[in-house]
């Protein structure tokens, strides 16, 4: 049986195709998107999701959802995190998109023991990489680095 599809790799009539689950990978990078536009336009959470499945074609997970809610309560807390790990680059003067990255890091090594620190700090690192540019990928390490160090002492 062969079923026709599109350019888009769409079965006519049939809407985009959707993935039952998002990896981990890209659940971070739905997290970072939405953080990123809240910080900027200041846009409600329904609002931002809608967006997101709008663009991605996919709703959002549980995951990205816990992800971006967790950081947006904890904001105050992983910015001075950040500032304290960061003594040249607080977290109000580094760019919008490296300081979200940073936050979901930061939230998900304090927060989420079931993931090991090196997987969150590879993950951030390859979003900075990948969305800012290979300098932020340093930066961004360096900084969790820290972070983590700090929670692995503090319990």
């Amino acid at each position: 049986m062969v079923i026709a599809m599109n350019d888009n790799g769409e079965r006519p009539g049939a809407g985009p195709q959707r993935s039952a689950a998002v990896s981990r990978r890209q659940a971070r990078r739905d997290a970072m998107v939405v953080l990123y536009q809240r910080d900027i336009t200041g846009a409600g959470l329904d609002h931002l999701f809608a967006a997101l499945e709008k663009e991605t074609g996919h709703t959002p997970d549980g995951f990205t959802r816990e992800e971006v809610q967790g950081v947006l309560a904890a904001k105050d807390d992983l910015d001075r995190a950040i500032d304290a790990a960061s003594s040249s680059w607080p977290a109000h003067r580094l760019a919008a998109l490296e300081r979200n990255i940073l936050r979901l890091a930061a939230f998900e090594i304090r927060t989420r023991l079931d993931i090991p620190a090196e997987v969150t700090i590879d993950e951030a690192v390859v979003l900075a990489k990948r969305y800012c540019s290979r300098e932020a990928g340093s930066l961004v390490n360096g900084i969790l680095g820290k972070i983590a160090q700090e929670a692995s002492e503090n319990g």
